[in-house]
């Protein structure tokens, strides 16, 4: 049954949206079942309910009153949105304020919509993510109310000693050292949140915090390190173990999936081991890309977490987020701040707050150090790269459209601009680095493959169509075998053939969103090689359940990993998935060098439009 037959069997404005391509079957589906179940008849209710399904499919946690006309379709669809029969934002609250799907009514005690005023407009949830939201707030303002005991002392000492200026060791860190304020922060606070952008010291700083911790008087801290995917938990286990001996952890310190923090059972009443009512059993808890934790994750999270145990959250509140829905951490950054100043933190940092000594290192703004109380700390100073990818980064971030084509056009040997016909430079990269990695795999040094393989990364905004993943990696396997005189088979194996998990396997200890290679070995024999640490771990093809040949990568699938050249090759301006969070996610994906291909339009169309994604965990709700 195709979407428009279903939208026939209800109201006519359900018809008229569905055919418009602006709400799918499923959004009428549930739409029309609800109404039918609370009784409700208005076409004004029932269509913000099925808007409201959709805004949850799309990403959001709510429907935005005051914005539900803000949607989009299909680029290539020729509807005009503003010729649908919207409705009028004062009537639609009007008939919602009235309706049993809100308040109940004589079919019984069902509520399957809230209503939420605020100070910006009204706010429509289904009842599932009202709940969920709710608990986060809830659970982050309990944690909010008073501060962990520290020995100040001890504190100020570790700090000292971990924090010291990266060119004379026996010196102190210029002012004002983030890094070292979000130590303190994640030291002092019951919930910390760190966050910056790729090379500004994340997992460094996480290292720290553990080593301040575990230095402080008292029984040994259980500590448990998580991430929302196997492989970024995999990637923030091999970073902590790097500084391990250095700063004197449990070297034996593992992360995990947050489902398998939480537990997950299959099959279960209880989906989650530890819940509301089973709280884990760690003092310690470090979610590294808390920016990919979607809200009901979060609420799950946050509900298992005992009061007396110090949350830290890690990530970039400025890349691509989850794909479920919810924008957490970026709202976390943003929401109101609750709490008092702790009297700890400005006595220990407090001179740092005040300077402005490092001409590398932003002072902290007034707004920047009252979210200090909120246990919110940006991380700003990059290591990673500067120069003009830098640049780029921060003013697609800052929403400069006129800024971005300016750096791009500028000629700078860190970035370069193209138009969607000039790909000799493409071409030649893609040739160039699967030359690199077929040599290496041919001649059995693994670790050489892999690391000819982070040289250069294509990456798309689509799957599928003229901008898509599909139709560039069939290009890139047609330069490499004109090159080679020889035509690429995805179907078999070969030495250089890069790879992509595309599911989580714990017993093989690979990952979704894991990259590799195949390898000939000494007896002529291929491996897949995967990189893990110094030394490159090796794995039989047949053991792989879940792979692909990977020429080129949406950049989504980017996000966590970094490589010496990106080529971005970007939809056209009308695509709804490009957008600022994505130009910037693929644009910090670079360490030395970043292409655009497109065409100027395009560029500024994704610097202007943002991932919108609405949420009531930034406002001020009664």
């Amino acid at each position: 049954m195709t979407g428009v037959e279903v939208a026939q069997r209800g109201k006519e404005m359900l018809r008229i949206f569905n055919e418009a391509g602006v709400l799918a079957a499923a959004d009428v589906h549930v739409a029309l079942r609800l109404s039918a179940l609370g009784g409700e008849s208005s076409e004004d209710v029932v269509l913000a309910t099925a808007l409201a399904v959709r805004a949850v499919r799309s990403g959001s946690v709510c429907l935005d009153l005051t914005r539900f006309r803000e949607v989009t379709v299909d680029e290539e669809s020729e509807v005009d949105l503003d010729a649908l029969p919207w409705p009028d934002d004062d009537t639609v609250v009007a008939a919602l304020r009235r309706s049993p799907l809100v308040t109940g009514g004589p079919a019984g005690p069902l509520r399957p919509l809230r209503l939420v005023d605020t100070a910006e407009g009204g706010l429509l949830y289904l009842d599932r993510y009202f709940r969920q939201e709710a608990t986060i707030r809830r659970v982050l303002d309990q944690r909010a109310v008073g501060y962990p005991l520290v020995d100040e002392q001890s504190l100020r000492d570790g700090l000292d000693a971990l924090f010291r200026d990266q060119h004379d060791d026996t010196a102190p860190a210029p002012s004002p050292d983030r890094q070292r304020i979000a130590a303190a922060v994640a030291a002092t606070q019951w919930t910390s949140v760190v966050v910056g952008g790729p090379g500004t010291g994340k997992t460094h700083t996480v290292a720290r915090v553990l080593a301040l911790l575990t230095r402080q008087p008292g029984p040994g801290r259980r500590i448990a390190l998580a991430a929302p995917t196997g492989k970024a938990a995999a990637r923030l286990q091999e970073s902590v173990r790097e500084q391990a001996d250095a700063l004197g952890l449990p070297t034996e310190l593992k992360a995990m999936t947050l489902h398998r923090l939480l537990g997950l059972q299959r099959g279960r009443g209880s989906r989650f081991r530890y819940n509301a009512n089973n709280h884990l059993p760690y003092d310690v808890i470090v979610v590294d890309e808390t920016s990919m934790v979607s809200l009901t994750m979060m609420c799950r999270l946050l509900e298992a977490v005992r009061p007396d145990t110090q949350l830290v959250l890690v990530g970039d509140p400025d890349q691509l987020t989850s794909v479920d829905a919810g924008a957490v951490l970026a709202d976390l950054v943003a929401r109101p701040v609750s709490g008092t100043e702790n009297p700890v933190l400005a006595r220990i940092v407090g001179d740092d707050l005040d300077a402005a000594d490092d001409p590398l290192e932003a002072a902290l703004s007034a707004g920047e150090r009252d979210r200090l109380r909120g246990g919110v700390i940006r991380l700003s100073r990059g290591r990673r790269f500067g120069g003009a990818i830098a640049e780029l980064a921060v003013a697609v971030r800052e929403g400069e459209p006129d800024e971005v084509v300016e750096i791009l056009s500028r000629g700078a040997p860190e970035v370069s601009f193209h138009g969607p016909e000039d790909l000799d430079a493409l071409r030649a990269d893609v040739v160039a680095t699967a030359a690199a990695v077929t040599d290496s795999a041919e001649s059995g040094d693994a670790a050489a493959a892999l690391q000819h393989s982070a040289k250069h990364r294509l990456l798309c905004a689509h799957r599928e169509g003229p901008y898509g993943v599909q139709r560039w990696a069939r290009q890139a396997m047609e330069w490499i075998g004109e090159s080679t005189g020889q035509r690429l088979d995805p179907d078999r194996w070969y030495p250089g053939q890069p790879l992509m998990v595309t599911a989580n396997d714990h017993e093989t200890k690979i990952y979704n969103g894991d990259t590799g290679v195949i390898v000939r070995r000494d007896d002529d024999e291929l491996f897949a090689a995967f990189v893990r640490g110094s030394e490159p771990f090796l794995l039989h093809p047949t053991h792989l359940s879940a792979v692909q040949t990977v020429y080129a990568m949406t950049i989504h699938r980017s996000q966590g990993s970094q490589y010496d050249t990106v080529t971005v090759v970007l939809p056209g301006a009308a695509s709804s998935l490009l957008t600022r969070e994505l130009l910037y996610t693929a644009i910090t994906r670079a360490r030395k060098h970043v292409r655009i291909i497109g065409t100027e339009d395009a560029v500024r169309a994704g610097v202007q439009r943002r991932v919108l994604r609405a949420s009531g965990l930034r406002r001020a709700i009664p």
